[in-house]
């Protein structure tokens, strides 16, 4: 059982695709996402810094630029569609590098929408002075029950014992100097309080865009960030794209919907690593392949031929809301 996973905002580095524009279908990809986002994505891909490319209005676009880049990049070397994947899911902003995968937006679209996501929660996050950090460690009812009492949200639970959470810089301050039992505190370098209330004006900048985009069934089975659930209904995923920008990533549901439907094996997408990072200590025995390099194609062949196990009937929608 094959699951293909799209990392999320951060997971960007300075002079990424450097090493990748040798290959034509990649190349190819980048040159259609400058045209789409209006953002030159070779030149902040390889020669913009990293304060640059933290900016949210160009990380965005760049990771999922560069997933889908990567996943062009797979096929043209393995000769056949790296999606005979079982299920494909995407953390944050990788849900636009999923929705395109799967075909429930096409490239332009996707690339437009993100685009579009980029800009406006960046003009969002400047409106109130927000942050995020990570707690790492402790027990989740505990952790949860301190943010509440600092009045922070939990923006991203995503598995593995890390909890993103969200707010003013003072309440993130205050749960610095007053942390969980048993955890700690890592301010993360972000732009605002993603995924929260204060990214309210962006949800309404991405549903107008998405208003005006076609959308289809995806070709596989496609896991929401917002609850772990399956969905077959490609409509209903770009809804639920446009809610997610202002409500919480819940990436631990998401894994265990991996492990209810069987998952053998990961390939997290280009830029690879945080998510096999937390999978390799929530999921144990599940192997693991992050897209970090174009090397890292050659090994593609052997892992997606020994756990491809694509389920000929079409999976059913779990309608289950879980939280």
């Amino acid at each position: 059982m094959l699951i293909i996973v799209a990392p999320g905002q951060g997971s960007q580095t300075p002079g990424m695709l450097t090493p990748w524009l040798e290959n034509s279908a990649f190349a190819a990809v980048i040159d259609k996402a400058s045209a789409a986002t209006g953002l030159d994505l070779r030149v902040h891909g390889t020669e913009s810094d990293a304060d640059t490319i933290r900016d949210t209005a160009i990380a965005q676009p760049l990771i999922v630029a560069a997933g889908l880049g990567s996943l062009a990049a797979a096929e043209s070397v393995l000769g056949f569609p790296v999606l005979n994947a079982d299920a494909v899911a995407g953390h944050s902003v990788g849900e636009i590098t999923a929705a395109a995968a799967t075909g429930v937006l096409s490239l332009e679209d996707a690339l437009s929408l993100v685009a579009v996501r980029g800009r406006a929660m960046a003009e969002a996050a400047a409106q109130v002075q927000t942050g995020m950090a990570a707690v790492l460690g402790g027990e989740r009812d505990e952790v949860i029950t301190t943010l509440t009492r600092h009045g922070l949200i939990a923006a991203n639970e995503n598995g593995a014992k890390q909890i993103v959470a969200a707010g003013t810089l003072e309440q993130i301050d205050a749960l610095n100097a007053e942390p969980p039992t048993g955890a700690r505190v890592r301010p993360l370098q972000v732009a605002g309080a993603f995924h929260t209330q204060f990214m309210a004006s962006a949800t309404e900048a991405v549903c107008e865009t998405s208003t005006a985009m076609a959308s289809s069934n995806p070709s596989v089975q496609l896991v929401s960030n917002r609850g772990g659930e399956i969905v077959t209904d490609g409509a209903d995923f770009v809804a639920r794209l446009v809610s997610q920008v202002s409500s919480p990533v819940r990436w631990d549901l998401c894994m265990e919907t991996f492990q209810q439907i069987g998952v053998t094996g990961i390939v997290e997408l280009f830029p690879g690593g945080t998510l096999t990072g937390i999978a390799k200590r929530a999921l144990p025995g599940v192997e693991l392949l992050p897209i970090t390099s174009p090397a890292d194609l050659d090994l593609l062949a052997d892992f997606v031929a020994q756990h491809a196990h694509r389920v000929p009937s079409a999976p059913t929608d779990n309608a289950e809301e879980r939280s």
